[in-house]
């Protein structure tokens, strides 16, 4: 076994019950849960008993998603399983960089706090949507996009996998010639037009809020939504513009396992990272750690693979 990555996941993949099963068994994530309702009281009620409406709201999603996130990388340490290096998807970079020290987990919850008021902001300007378009390369995403009013193409997930930001008005006709070019459009449970230009004033307040917080180097490789590289000494202003610039997903998959890293955990909620890094290769191995019994599972099969 080479390199052991943890991927955290992003806004999309929450759900009711989040992290309840971290909580239950694990002293370092209730720690983390508990810390965390000092500063935003009815985060813990939010996450294990909110309704699907109520963790859909960005302002809502956010702060529950990253302590989701952030435990299961807790409890995976508990059980001797650490990372060397991280990457998260949009969101999922809060708690990436909290795990690897770059600031506290406090003050990560914070961020994360903050960074979801300032996004669902946005939110409220226009009415917008997001989709994952299936079955089409991103050149042809990108194009078909381009000409229609307000979309955007965002992420760039996997092979045949990219997601489209904009204005909802314009979804409708860009599925249907999705659908002449082959393709498919998965709607995404998102409440904005993330990481396009309509997080534009999303990510000049959130720059503000940044100037309270105290950055660190980060003690492992944190690889950039926006570079696909190591983070380097900018987080800040990483931070403050990530929102509004693509997430080159399948490009960072790639050179993490150019640079030696072989087995990657998804950290968090769902399975969908696990989903996009199966399409971007099929030479490196693939865990799960979204509840605790995924996790033990995961933590067995690692043991057994060493």
């Amino acid at each position: 076994m080479g390199k052991i990555a943890f991927v955290f996941s992003g806004q999309g993949a929450q759900r009711s019950g989040m992290g309840k099963s971290f909580y239950d068994n694990s002293p370092a994530a209730k720690a983390l849960y508990d810390a965390a309702e000092q500063y935003r009281g009815g985060t813990i009620k939010q996450s294990f008993e909110g309704s699907d409406e109520e963790l859909r709201d960005t302002k809502n999603t956010q702060p529950c998603l990253y302590l989701a996130d952030l435990a299961a990388a807790k409890v995976l340490n508990e059980h001797g399983i650490y990372a060397d290096g991280v990457a998260g998807f949009s969101l999922g970079e809060i708690p990436a960089l909290a795990y690897a020290g770059a600031y506290s987990d406090s003050d990560g919850f914070m961020i994360a706090s903050k960074r979801g008021i300032c996004m669902a902001e946005a939110a409220s300007v226009a009415e917008t949507a997001m989709c994952a378009v299936l079955k089409l390369d991103a050149s042809v995403v990108e194009a078909a996009a381009a000409e229609f009013e307000g979309l955007y193409a965002v992420n760039y997930n996997a092979p045949g996998q990219t997601a489209v930001s904009g204005l909802k008005s314009s979804m409708g006709d860009f599925e249907k010639k999705v659908a002449e070019l082959g393709g498919r459009c998965v709607p995404l449970a998102v409440s904005a037009a993330f990481h396009s230009p309509f997080m534009e004033e999303a990510s000049k307040k959130f720059g503000k809020e940044l100037r309270d917080f105290e950055f660190s180097a980060p003690k492992i490789p944190v690889y950039s939504n926006q570079t696909a590289q190591p983070y380097d000494d900018k987080i800040a202003e990483r931070l403050e513009t990530q929102m509004k610039n693509p997430v080159l997903w399948r490009d960072t998959i790639e050179n993490m396992i150019a640079d030696g890293y072989t087995d990657f955990i998804e950290v968090g909620i769902g399975k969908t990272l696990c989903g996009l890094i199966k399409k971007t290769s099929k030479e490196v191995g693939i865990y799960s750690a979204e509840d605790y019994d995924t996790l033990l599972k995961t933590v067995k099969e690692i043991d057994e693979n060493a």
